[in-house]
């Protein structure tokens, strides 16, 4: 047994950058900790040269990042990238001329060096190990034409995980596609019969997206209890709209839905309102999944906090409304209060509110490009209550929403086998280097 310090040079080149020009410099953001690769080397000029840019690198140099050791940000240098300027923030270990470089790769990629520096991590808000940490670490290299097998096998049967990966990768990607697909066949009268055509077949008459749309109106208008005299929703504009499937019609979410904004207590944080048994629903518990339904939330209001908010009872349609994952809709399953960062549709009724989530669905990255916010992406309610609808007939709504419902499920039972094969692949990963460096 030996340490990584014995077999590595002892020192690497601290001079920095040339005194003029450009140069390329690695950094820790740099590395892709997945890929194990250097992907993003930035080229910088010389007067813009960071502090931490000292260390001059060559092809292969093995980079350990120092920082968060759990998350094994490690790479090889590569012959174009000699003479790249590395970050501090890296550990360089250069191979020894009885070593091979790879092989000090692969190792600082098994699980008992990852869990060897995560135990001796230093730091709360900055957590790194130290270099002799990582000299430090026993490891037992064979002959240095064994070590070319070793890595020889080992990039064998890492190719052949690779190119299972990129299936897997690609059949991801081609889920995301389908079930964007499925939504937007939905919301276009592609998905299932129409109830036009279904009603011509069986000779019958049927309620129209039309006639449905003035059914919902005149409910709302005699639900009114709010103050003064009841304002009409105002209609959307159709003229340059797109020719809909027979029997629907185009109408506002202000036609649809109360549209209304949550609030927030002030001040934040104030004991007052927070931390009581009243569910507080924001942004993130809203996002934390793809699914329609929210569930629970970590956090809680007092029945204080709770006045000074707004309250919603289960079964509400919920639209996220601010941040960088603004635009999802989900049906809520409890009751709660909600804040400034989400919006709720009321009075609607199902079939309508679960047609509505998919709808929204379609909609989420266009809401994300014009949003009105300054300091955060940002959207008011009169975007949302303005946007136009394709609304199908009660009956077709039943039949969409039941048929979305099947074939997303397929898709996400397919999801989860990628996903758990994904787990797989990483595990096989770590098995293999388990063996590798076994005595």
């Amino acid at each position: 047994m030996t340490t990584l310090g014995d077999i590595t040079a002892t020192k690497i080149e601290q001079s920095g950058p040339p005194e003029t020009g450009e140069f390329i410099y690695v950094d820790i953001s740099s590395i892709d900790n997945r890929a194990k690769r250097i992907v993003e080397p930035k080229r910088l000029p010389v007067y813009g040269a960071p502090s931490r840019a000292r260390q001059r690198l060559a092809a292969g140099d093995v980079l350990v990042s120092m920082t968060r050791p759990n998350l094994n940000a490690v790479a090889l240098v590569p012959p174009e990238l000699n003479g790249a300027i590395g970050s501090t923030g890296f550990h360089v270990l250069r191979a020894n001329e009885n070593m091979e470089p790879r092989w000090l790769y692969y190792a600082v990629q098994n699980r008992s060096f990852v869990q060897a520096m995560s135990d001796v991590v230093q730091g709360a808000l900055y957590p790194a190990v130290r270099p002799k940490h990582i000299r430090s670490f026993e490891v037992d290299p064979p002959p240095l034409g064994e070590q070319r097998r070793i890595v020889a096998e080992i990039e064998k049967q890492f190719s052949r995980l690779d190119e299972a990966i990129a299936g897997l990768k690609r059949v991801e990607a081609n889920l995301k596609r389908y079930k964007a697909t499925i939504l937007k066949a939905a919301v276009e009268g592609r998905l299932v019969p129409t109830e036009a055509d279904l009603a011509r077949r069986e000779g019958r008459s049927y309620e129209t997206g039309a006639q449905l749309l003035q059914r919902i109106l005149e409910t709302r208008r005699s639900r009114w209890q709010g103050k003064g005299k009841h304002k009409e929703p105002e209609a959307p504009d159709t003229t340059n709209l797109p020719e809909l499937s027979e029997g629907w019609a185009w109408a506002s979410i202000e036609q649809l839905a109360d549209v209304v904004r949550g609030g927030s207590p002030r001040p934040a944080g104030d004991p007052r309102y927070f931390g009581g048994p009243v569910p507080w629903i924001t942004v993130g518990p809203i996002t934390a999944d793809e699914s329609n339904y929210l569930h629970r939330v970590p956090e809680g209001l007092t029945l204080e906090g709770k006045e000074r908010s707004r309250y919603i009872e289960p079964q509400t349609l919920l639209l996220t409304n601010s941040g960088a994952t603004l635009g999802v809709p989900k049906i809520s399953l409890i009751g709660g209060c909600i804040n400034d960062g989400v919006a709720a549709l009321l009075d609607v009724d199902y079939p309508l509110k679960h047609y509505l989530v998919n709808f929204l669905r379609t909609k989420t990255m266009s809401l994300r490009r014009i949003n009105q916010g300054a300091a955060q992406p940002n959207l008011n309610t009169s975007i949302i209550k303005a946007m136009v609808v394709p609304l199908p007939p009660s009956e077709e709504q039943h039949r969409i929403v039941a048929e979305v419902d099947r074939l997303l499920s397929i898709a996400r039972e397919a999801e989860v086998e990628v996903e758990t094969n994904l787990k797989r692949a990483a595990n096989l990963r770590q098995s293999i280097l388990g063996k590798a460096f076994s005595a």
